[in-house]
């Protein structure tokens, strides 16, 4: 290989690297409804840490929750999907990461309600708060318990 074409070929790889990185980030697709500026904030928490996201603005998010498998009692204010898993909820990058990685048999994660301190809550008051692993038939076990203090 001549040192032009040596340069040519390393540039070209230079400007490939964006395109792998941007195809192996995992796409987060969520769903929330127009006016939610928690979920907006929930958002760019995953794209800081790395994942895609795609919003999808709808009028009511109980249907989506439904259809992932995650039971009303557990819902929040936006559901969401990555990797086959639903993620339900304030649910740090973190711990999506680690359920990604684990490929546990489950139906997801979710943050029930709305805890103050997690991603996309933040402000004075940070309560401790649980993400629970969402298995079938509804059942749960907490995956990781955030202490805030």
């Amino acid at each position: 290989m001549t040192g032009r074409n040596f340069k040519n070929f390393m540039f070209a790889g230079l400007l490939a690297l964006p395109l792998m990185a941007s195809a192996a980030a995992p796409v987060v697709e969520v769903y929330k409804t127009p006016t939610c500026g928690c979920c907006k904030e929930w958002m760019k928490h995953l794209q800081a840490n790395g994942f895609q996201v795609k919003a999808h603005d709808v009028e009511s998010t109980a249907p989506h929750r439904a259809r992932a498998g995650i039971p009303e009692h557990l819902g929040s204010c936006h559901t969401a999907k990555v990797g086959g898993y639903a993620i339900e909820g304030h649910v740090p990058a973190s711990d999506i990461k680690r359920l990604l990685d684990s490929r546990q048999k489950a139906i997801g994660l979710t943050a029930p309600g709305m805890p103050m301190g997690s991603p996309g809550m933040e402000g004075p008051h940070k309560d401790q708060y649980d993400v629970l692993l969402v298995k079938e038939g509804g059942k749960t076990t907490v995956f990781q318990r955030h202490n805030q203090h």
